[in-house]
C-alpha cells in the first residue's frame, strides 16, 4: 500500500473513531444531564435514540450523495456537521435544542460509511481493502472503549458541558489534514462515471439482500452488547462501575485487535491465491456462526468463565467485521458502493432500534437474562446462514447501464 493510500486510511480510521465518540458521549453524560435540566426518564430516551433516527434514515440520501458529488468533500461536509453539533450540544440549555442537535448529529454521521465504501472501492485492490476495511471497523472499537474510559473520568471533574464543546471544536483539527491528504483522482472509477445503478437495480440481487440482513444479524449482537451489557454486568454479575467499565473496554480493544488481525490475515490470503468468496464467506460466516458462544457468559456461573466466553465472541465477532464491508465494496464496485453501503447501513441501523427494545422486553417477561443472551445467538447465527448459503460469490457486479 502506498504513502497516500496509508495516510488516507488513518484519516478514516480517525474519523470514525470520533464519530462512534460523539454518538456514544451522551451516554455517558446521561446521569448528569437529567439531574441537571430536571427531565424524565423518558424524555432521556428520547435524547438517546434521537442520533438513530436521522442516522439510519439519511444513509439513503448519503449513499445518493457519494455517488453523485465528490466524496471529499460530502466527507468533509458530514464531519463538519457532526463535530459542529458535538460543540453546540455543550452551549444550549433545553430539551427541544439538545434533541434537535442529536439528530443533526445523526444526518452528519450517516455520510461516514457511504464515504468510506466509495473511497475503498475506487482507490483500494481487492487484496488490501480486508486490512483496510478492519482497521476503520477497529476505530469503531477504540472509539468507544476511550470514550467510556476518559469520558466519564473528564466530565466528573469538569462537567459534561466543556466535555462536549472541546470534543467538537478538536475534532475539527482533523479537516486540514483531510484537505492536505484527501485522495486524489478517480481511481478505478475513470469510465463511466456518470452511468450509475440505480436503487432498484440494487434491490433486484440476491447478493444485497444477504448483505442486509447479514448486517442486520450482526448489528443486533453489536447493539445488544453496546446497550445492556453494562447494565449486566453492574445488576446481574454485582460489578462495580469502576469494573465494569474497564471490562466493557477490554471487550470493545478485543474486536479491534481481532478484525485487524484477522483483515491482515484475510488479505494474505487472497494475494497467496484463495478466492475472495472463499476468503470472505469464511471469515463473515464462522465468524457470526462463533459469535453464539456469547451465550456461555449468562450460562455459567463463574464469574471470571463468564467473561472469557465474551472474550471468546468478541474475537469472532471482530473476525466477522474484517471482512463484511470488503464483501459490499467489491460486489457494488466504485460506481455503486456509495448506494449500496446506504441501503445496506439503512437495514443493519434498524438494529439499534430493534436489540435494545427487545432486550428490554425479554428482560421484563423472563425475569432474567439467559433468554435474551440466546436471542443474541439465535439472531447471530441465522446471518451466518445468510452469508454462508444466500450471498452468492463475492465478484463484482456486472451492471446493465456499464455493461
Amino acid at each position: 500500500m502506498s504513502g497516500p493510500l496509508w495516510r488516507v486510511l488513518i484519516l478514516m480510521a480517525l474519523s470514525v473513531a470520533i464519530n462512534y465518540i460523539d454518538r456514544g458521549n451522551l451516554s455517558i453524560a446521561a446521569p448528569i444531564l437529567k439531574d441537571e435540566l430536571g427531565i424524565s426518564a423518558s424524555q432521556l430516551g428520547l435524547l438517546l435514540s434521537a442520533f438513530f433516527w436521522t442516522y439510519a434514515a439519511f444513509q439513503l440520501v448519503s449513499g445518493w450523495l457519494v455517488d453523485r458529488f465528490n466524496v471529499n468533500w460530502v466527507m468533509a461536509a458530514g464531519f463538519f456537521l457532526w463535530s459542529a453539533a458535538t460543540a453546540a450540544t455543550g452551549l444550549v440549555h433545553g430539551f427541544a435544542m439538545l434533541f434537535l442537535l442529536r439528530l443533526l448529529l445523526g444526518a452528519g454521521e450517516s455520510v461516514a460509511y457511504p464515504c468510506y465504501s466509495k473511497i475503498l472501492a475506487a482507490h483500494y485492490a481487492e487484496h488490501q481493502r480486508g486490512f483496510a476495511n478492519s482497521l476503520i471497523d477497529a476505530g469503531t472499537k477504540c472509539g468507544p472503549a476511550l470514550g467510556t474510559l476518559f469520558g466519564g473520568v473528564l466530565m466528573a471533574r469538569f462537567g459534561w458541558r466543556p466535555f462536549f464543546i472541546v470534543l467538537g471544536l478538536g475534532s475539527l483539527l482533523w479537516l486540514p489534514g483531510w484537505f492536505k491528504w484527501m485522495p486524489r483522482g478517480q481511481g478505478v472509477a475513470t469510465a463511466g462515471a456518470g452511468h450509475i445503478p440505480g436503487v432498484l437495480e440494487i434491490l433486484r440481487l440476491r447478493s444485497a439482500w444477504a448483505t442486509f440482513v447479514g448486517l442486520f444479524s450482526a448489528n443486533y449482537f453489536w447493539y445488544f452488547i453496546l446497550t445492556w451489557l453494562p447494565f449486566y454486568l453492574v445488576r446481574e454479575r454485582h460489578f462495580s462501575m469502576d469494573k465494569m467499565a474497564g471490562i466493557g473496554a477490554l471487550a470493545f480493544f478485543v474486536t479491534a485487535t481481532a478484525t485487524t488481525i484477522t483483515g491482515w490475515l484475510a488479505d494474505r490470503a487472497i494475494v497467496a491465491g484463495s478466492t475472495p468468496t472463499r476468503v470472505r464467506k469464511t471469515c463473515t460466516g464462522v465468524g457470526l456462526a462463533c459469535s453464539t458462544i456469547i451465550l456461555g457468559v449468562t450460562a455459567v456461573s463463574d464469574t471470571t468463565a463468564s467473561m472469557v466466553f465474551l472474550m471468546l465472541a468478541c474475537v469472532s465477532y471482530g473476525i466477522y467485521t474484517s471482512s463484511h464491508w470488503a464483501i459490499t465494496q467489491t460486489l457494488a464496485g466504485p460506481y455503486a458502493a456509495g448506494r449500496w453501503t446506504g441501503l445496506q447501513n439503512f437495514v443493519g441501523n434498524l438494529a439499534g432500534v430493534t436489540a435494545p427494545t427487545v432486550t428490554g422486553f425479554v428482560v421484563d417477561k423472563t425475569g432474567e437474562f439467559f433468554w435474551a443472551f440466546a436471542v443474541a445467538s439465535a439472531v447471530v447465527l441465522a446471518g451466518a446462514m445468510v452469508y454462508l448459503f444466500l450471498l452468492g460469490p463475492v465478484e463484482p457486479m456486472v451492471w446493465k447501464k456499464v455493461r
